[in-house]
């Protein structure tokens, strides 16, 4: 996967935030929607879409899109 297609499918786990506000600089925690549950809408997208596993503290250590889509791509993330 590539990361403007990831930054497609974060954005995809937002229902009110505009499409517009999302960008691999994008730091996703400042975006008015997030919530926890939002967090682990993205945790299952990556496990569905990627088949890589990150954990809760992957996404509170990863600021913008770009970077938890790094760590997604990474050895660190644990394959299915």
């Amino acid at each position: 996967m590539k990361l403007e297609e990831f930054v497609t499918k974060f954005a995809a786990e937002f229902d009110e935030t505009p499409v517009t506000e999302f960008s691999p600089e994008t730091n996703y925690k400042q975006l008015a929607e997030w919530s926890s549950l939002t967090a682990l809408s993205i945790i299952s997208m990556v496990d569905e879409e990627m088949e890589k596993r990150i954990t809760g503290a992957d996404i509170r250590n990863c600021s913008t899109i770009k970077e938890l889509f790094e760590l997604s791509t990474s050895n660190k993330a644990s394959d299915v």
